[in-house]
């Protein structure tokens, strides 16, 4: 029973400081979050006061046909306490690209000042379909194409291990990429990251679950 004890006492410690934990600020002064509606709601002034986030992305369209019900709300709210901010669209596997890149113009206003648009690339399993590569390049090409048209600057692709792996996408674009893994530094892709989320459990104040913590290379946002 004391063995039981200390086992859980020492999940519960580890818990703590995985919630607490963000990359050293010496290394990556740059920091931020990305949030969707799964976020739940945000109290922006209190999140930025509190945690220091210097940047923000909210999930703004997934797919062809789904718009994140709190973007609107968290796009306006990044502005108004400061925070340079940024769109992003979840990719699905099942649906055009080109549509994709579309519904995504409709939602997302043209904005010079703004942060580079996010593609996110990761498998959902509701969606089983996998393109073959050539075809999947091509599309994601396209959708690209119309979503530099109208915000007016080129994207940011956010890609997990798994993704990267099966169609190796940061060797089809010349684009800055924004890696995925938590606590570790990632080590996939044929160039190097320009953005990493580092947790997908932090908690900060203004936010009553868990959110995902992203740092930047020195220069990711160069031009904003």
């Amino acid at each position: 029973m004391l063995v039981l004890a200390a086992l859980a006492l020492a999940g519960v410690a580890g818990w703590r400081l995985a919630v607490r934990w963000a990359p050293g600020g010496e290394k990556y002064p740059v920091q931020g979050v990305d949030v969707s509606e799964n976020t739940g709601t945000i109290v922006w002034p209190v999140l930025k006061g509190a945690s220091g986030a210097r940047f923000g992305y909210a999930v703004a369209t997934v797919g062809a046909t789904t718009r994140d019900r709190n973007f609107q709300a968290n796009w306006d709210a990044m502005a108004k306490v400061g925070l340079k901010r940024g769109a992003v669209h979840v990719f699905s596997f099942c649906q055009s690209p080109r549509v994709q890149g579309d519904v995504f113009n409709t939602v997302v206003p043209r904005d010079l000042k703004a942060l580079p648009a996010a593609i996110a690339f990761d498998y959902d399993e509701t969606c089983p379909d996998r393109p073959e590569r050539a075809a999947l390049i091509a599309g994601v090409r396209a959708m690209i194409e119309r979503i530099e048209a109208h915000m007016g600057k080129p994207v940011v692709l956010r890609i997990s291990g798994r993704v990267e792996d099966d169609y190796r996408l940061t060797e089809a674009f010349d684009r800055k990429w924004w890696a995925m893994g938590n606590f570790l530094k990632p080590g996939y892709g044929t160039r190097p990251w320009s953005v990493w989320r580092a947790s997908d459990m932090r908690g900060v104040d203004g936010v009553d679950g868990p959110v995902d913590w992203d740092v930047a290379t020195e220069g990711a946002f160069k031009d904003e």
